[in-house]
């Protein structure tokens, strides 16, 4: 039991401690890490705007596709049988 106690923790600690020498790390705070340019905010910009329009977009297409496919209340038939009463 103590034995896999020890196992998750080096498991949750080991990940992390692996980041501590990589350049990786120390870049994390870094303009330069993450390669900011002008295009940047277009680039988040569009993106954001796809997963928002998309699914509106797919709503439209599932509205008009199903719309097609309903069919007209029927009207009763005057000249249809009525079930009689005994």
């Amino acid at each position: 039991m103590r034995i896999n106690k020890i196992m998750r923790h080096c498991a949750t600690v080991a990940p992390g401690a692996a980041l501590l020498p990589s350049p990786a790390f120390a870049a994390v705070n870094s303009y330069r890490f993450m390669h900011v340019t002008i295009n940047t905010p277009w680039h988040i910009f569009l993106f954001l705007m796809i997963g928002v329009f998309a699914p509106f977009i797919l709503m439209i297409v599932l509205m008009w596709r199903y719309s097609f496919g309903k069919k007209k209340p029927q009207t009763p038939n005057p000249a249809a049988r009525q079930p009689t009463e005994k």
